[in-house]
């Protein structure tokens, strides 16, 4: 029981991580750098810098929340849970190893302004948003961890 209950407390400080930095760098800190940077080539590039971070603790906090989960559940059933985390991690995914590199490619070539450049950063900001609600889904849900059912 005290294994189960130190995995649940690391758990909810993982958790609280990534989705709190999910939040933080995409609805707060990436606006501000638009509204407050004269170079928006400068911004973008800070923002992408702060994206990737947060993209990267996204992949290694879904992999432990995924293990956790299995573990938890001693991996007899797929939960809720399982299917958001895997949600999230895909999205993710794609995010950085499929849009991000394309949308830079654009931004190198001086495609920035493009309706090319303007598709994939959407189709990127709403893969953000949809990872971000999915994990505020995790913070609400009722359950002392993220495995709980």
């Amino acid at each position: 029981m005290q294994t189960v209950s130190r995995l649940a407390i690391g758990e909810r400080i993982v958790l609280t991580l990534w989705v709190g930095g999910l939040w933080t760098i995409g609805y707060i800190v990436a606006p501000a750098l638009f509204a407050n940077l004269e170079d928006r080539a400068l911004a973008g590039t800070l923002a992408g810098v702060m994206f990737e971070i947060i993209a990267w603790i996204g992949l290694a906090s879904g992999l432990f929340l995924l293990l956790a989960n299995q573990i938890e559940s001693r991996g007899n059933r797929i939960n809720w849970r399982t299917l958001v985390l895997l949600a999230m991690l895909v999205l993710v995914t794609i995010g950085q190893f499929v849009l991000s590199p394309m949308i830079a490619e654009l931004r190198v070539a001086g495609e920035a302004g493009t309706p090319a450049f303007a598709r994939l950063h959407g189709i990127a900001s709403v893969a953000y948003l949809v990872t971000s609600l999915l994990g505020l889904a995790l913070v609400i849900a009722p359950g002392k961890s993220v495995g709980t059912a």
